[in-house]
């Protein structure tokens, strides 16, 4: 009863993720131990590919929250929802690039997520500098977009805000300037987590935003892209959206399912 309360604070219903850690034939030594081995369950996404990116690593932690005690660091929870996300996508037969590394910390299901400074960019440390660390992700990620040949590529960013404590904030979503199928990705994204609040908490609306930004990493990238701002670090009801490990999986079911729409319209 706790737990589902947690739950219903913080805004999120999830579902089941069909995860039984057991080898089935696929198998990715990022999702850590329980997770690696995964069943291909479907082909919604055959002949997609994407880039992964969660904010901040190595030496900077990016937003730091604290919650009973702890301290919440942003890379790492960022780092945790990327993970199930590329899971779930790769679950659906799409190739995935995951941008930033951590050899050691797979998906994980505790509340707190110890801070660690192991994170690469694919292999090479991360500079502390934030307009060198920005650009060397950009570069990965075209990279990787020249290589590959899939007629629909997309970029997805994660990243944790902070605010004032008193300032609740659902998901919000931003895209590149001018470019009309990041908007139309994130705006599928908005569209199912307000179907999915209406669903599960009809009389509490879903507030998230779209608008288009001129970020670092949406200006510098190629592919199309959309970047997320998952929650304020600093707020109680925000951090369970971060701390309760179901509620991280249910933001990678959500953008899941609202790609697989989006991927359908190509």
């Amino acid at each position: 009863m706790k737990k589902f309360l947690c739950l219903i604070l913080c805004g999120l219903l999830c579902f089941p993720s069909g995860m039984t850690g057991k080898k089935k034939g696929h198998y990715e030594p990022l999702f850590g131990k329980k997770y690696a081995s995964y069943a291909v369950t479907s082909s919604s996404l055959k002949g997609a590919t994407f880039y992964l990116v969660s904010g901040h690593g190595g030496s900077d932690p990016g937003c730091i929250g604290k919650y009973r005690g702890k301290e919440l660091h942003e890379d790492e929870y960022a780092y945790d929802i990327i993970l199930r996300l590329g899971r779930e996508l790769m679950k659906r037969g799409a190739k995935v690039h995951f941008i930033i590394q951590d050899a050691k910390d797979g998906i994980r299901d505790q509340a707190i997520l110890n801070n660690s400074k192991r994170e690469t960019c694919m292999g090479k440390a991360i500079p502390l500098n934030q307009i060198a660390r920005l650009q060397q992700r950009c570069d990965a990620v075209n990279r990787m977009y020249r290589k590959d040949k899939s007629s629909y590529k997309r970029a997805v960013f994660i990243h944790v805000d902070s605010r004032a404590r008193n300032n609740q904030t659902d998901v919000y979503f931003y895209h590149a300037p001018g470019s009309s199928k990041g908007k139309r990705l994130a705006r599928e994204i908005q569209r199912t987590f307000r179907a999915k609040y209406d669903r599960h908490q009809p009389n509490r609306g879903f507030d998230g935003t779209v608008s288009e930004r001129n970020l670092f990493v949406l200006r510098n990238t190629t592919p199309v892209a959309v970047f997320l701002e998952v929650g304020n670090i600093q707020n109680a009801q925000d951090q369970k959206r971060l701390v309760i490990a179901d509620n991280r999986q249910a933001l990678a079911n959500w953008i899941t399912l609202a790609i697989e729409k989006d991927y359908r319209k190509r």
